[in-house]
């Protein structure tokens, strides 16, 4: 069986995961009435989606993850896998040809990398592996890799080494992500290794796209990036809440809802 019919969630367990992100836990016989099946069936779910990292085994239940710890990184592929694949698109389509672009660590970001397959006389400079796989049989593309340590669980560079290739350079585009984004528009994520590397690649660029799906208004990370304001364009793929709105509205953020069209979606 193929990785991703491994990952693909069923309807009830998708429902599951939702309820438990929105009240942080469920309970097994709780889910059992709801869903009028077994409480055998519902455990069978929940240890299907713990063992991808969506959620935590308790004892009569299961929990949200804590928002110290990031999903594993699989588990972040299939999340709102739609919604990146459009975001990628329309965030692609803002960077013409003969561009210098970099892209930071992300499951969204490597989506980006999929839709500039298309663009001639790229050159990415990534701390992505999987980025720069994606990349590197394009027809016209320079990939460029940063040095530092390898982190196992997703292909992402981090360290002094890669600030520093980083540094060197000074492109037309950043592409980056975040784990999370607050109310008051500031931008987390999970490891302060990844969050120096994204803070250079912004520092590093004429004009920063974030972006980033719907889920991460509903979550929270311990370590900052920056804000909104740190921003150019900020591609999404549904309308965000109203305060963030506002905050794009007030730091002169451009925010871009990703049509379904992009991907040819009635």
């Amino acid at each position: 069986m193929k990785e991703i019919e491994l990952l693909k969630m069923t309807p009830r367990q998708s429902d599951i995961l939702a309820r438990a992100r929105e009240s942080g836990r469920v309970d097994v016989d709780d889910l059992a009435a709801l869903f009028e099946v077994t409480p055998q069936t519902i455990r069978k779910d929940i240890n299907e989606l713990s063992e991808r990292g969506l959620l935590q085994r308790v004892h009569g239940g299961a929990v949200y993850p804590s928002n110290v710890t990031n999903f594993a990184y699989d588990s972040r592929r299939v999340l709102a896998a739609e919604a990146k694949t459009r975001i990628g698109a329309a965030a692609a389509a803002l960077i013409p040809d003969n561009s210098s672009i970099m892209l930071n660590i992300g499951t969204t970001t490597e989506q980006v990398a999929v839709a500039l397959r298309q663009h001639r006389g790229i050159m990415a400079i990534t701390n992505n592996l999987n980025v720069a796989n994606i990349l590197r049989e394009a027809p016209a593309a320079e990939v460029i890799i940063a040095g530092g340590v390898v982190r196992a669980s997703d292909g992402g560079i981090v360290g002094e080494a890669t600030i520093d290739l980083i540094s060197q350079f000074k492109v037309d585009f950043a592409v980056v992500g975040a784990s999370a984004i607050d109310a008051d528009g500031t931008l987390l994520d999970f490891d302060y290794r990844e969050v120096r590397v994204a803070q250079a690649i912004i520092g590093h660029a004429r004009r920063t796209i974030l972006v980033a799906d719907h889920m991460k208004f509903q979550r929270s990370a311990p370590v900052r990036i920056g804000h909104l304001s740190d921003i150019d364009v900020f591609v999404t793929d549904r309308q965000p809440p109203a305060d963030i709105v506002e905050c794009c509205a007030t730091c002169g953020v451009q925010l871009r809802i990703a049509p379904l069209a992009a991907i040819g979606v009635a």
